[in-house]
């Protein structure tokens, strides 16, 4: 039997923010590292929904240590509020979990493809923001966990078109964001690496999880069809939320999670199980790419890190 979330160690002590906490894994993500006695920021694009998935969490929890906070990644401007609200407050692990999917193009508030928008240039604006409040030079190690999607290996960054402007995809749209998620968690690694940081940055993917990132898509564009096939599909083929929640909590807390790793359910090809260390596609890999990427997202939303960047190879 693998890793599950009976394995999750002992949290007290521990400040973890979570994006997207009020549904699907990043809910099923909250309610374990709350039962093992972390304290959990969760951030979430409405407050409303954010107390309801609280106090659901406290209904199985009671003594859970919960605060829900506004954090909406389309927008700038409420990254840098909530980022302005914990001020100095120490976080020992940063989920970027949030996510939209597959939808109709729209443009976030900062005029950004809302897929890429959200999924990546929200999480990136947010992760340098919190940087000092990650402690990177202090003991033990904090980690910061970006959750992407197997379909990142379908991806390509089409600098060219990063906004998907000239032509869009639902689909390539999001598949280029998932893959500059695996990209920014591996490029993050390189430049922690080179600091020295106590701290770790890994990519996980949940696999194939029942939740209701699935349907926003045909809610969006207003297709009962689509949506029914969806439920159906996921009734056949998805593993249960919590048991996609499985790839986020290792990275989180396990004592042997690697950073510059990628983690994923180790089953049927690979969208159901318990959690493994996995490869993730070639593209992902790109050094080149994932420093233009990080170049052009510093230039996109204002937010630079105070990180060196890795060091280049000399072929020998």
């Amino acid at each position: 039997m693998g890793w599950t979330a009976d394995d999750v160690p002992d949290q007290y002590g521990r400040t973890i923010a979570i994006t997207g906490a009020n549904s699907g894994i990043g809910l099923e993500a909250t309610r374990e590292l709350a039962r093992n006695g972390a304290t959990v920021i969760m951030a979430c694009r409405s407050t409303e929904r954010g107390e309801e998935a609280a106090n659901d969490v406290r209904g199985d929890i009671p003594d859970a240590d919960l605060r829900v906070e506004e954090c909406d990644l389309g927008d700038l401007d409420s990254v840098r509020a909530f980022a302005d609200r914990l001020g100095d407050e120490p976080i020992d692990v940063l989920i970027n979990n949030a996510g939209v999917m597959a939808i109709p193009r729209s443009e976030t508030e900062d005029g950004f493809e809302t897929q890429f928008g959200v999924n990546h240039l929200g999480h990136f604006a947010l992760t340098g923001l919190l940087l000092e409040n990650l402690h990177l030079n202090e003991e033990p190690d904090s980690r910061i966990v970006t959750v992407s999607s197997g379909v990142h290996e379908r991806g390509r960054i089409d600098f060219d078109d990063l906004q998907s402007e000239v032509s869009y995809d639902k689909w390539g749209a999001y598949a280029q964001s998932k893959l500059a998620n695996v990209l920014f968690a591996y490029e993050l690694e390189r430049r922690l690496l080179t600091a020295d940081a106590h701290a770790k940055s890994m990519a996980v993917h949940p696999g194939y999880a029942n939740t209701q990132l699935q349907f926003r898509g045909p809610e969006q564009s207003g297709s009962r069809l689509r949506k029914a096939a969806m439920k159906v599909t996921n009734t056949v083929l998805a593993q249960s939320a919590e048991m996609g929640a499985l790839p986020t909590l290792y990275a989180a807390t396990a004592t042997d999670a690697e950073g510059g790793a990628y983690y994923g359910p180790g089953g049927f090809q690979n969208m159901r199980g318990t959690p493994e260390r996995q490869a993730s596609s070639d593209r992902s890999y790109d050094e080149e790419t994932a420093r233009r990427l990080w170049r052009v997202s510093s230039e996109l939303t204002g937010v630079t890190y105070d990180l060196p960047e890795p060091k280049e190879e000399v072929p020998a």
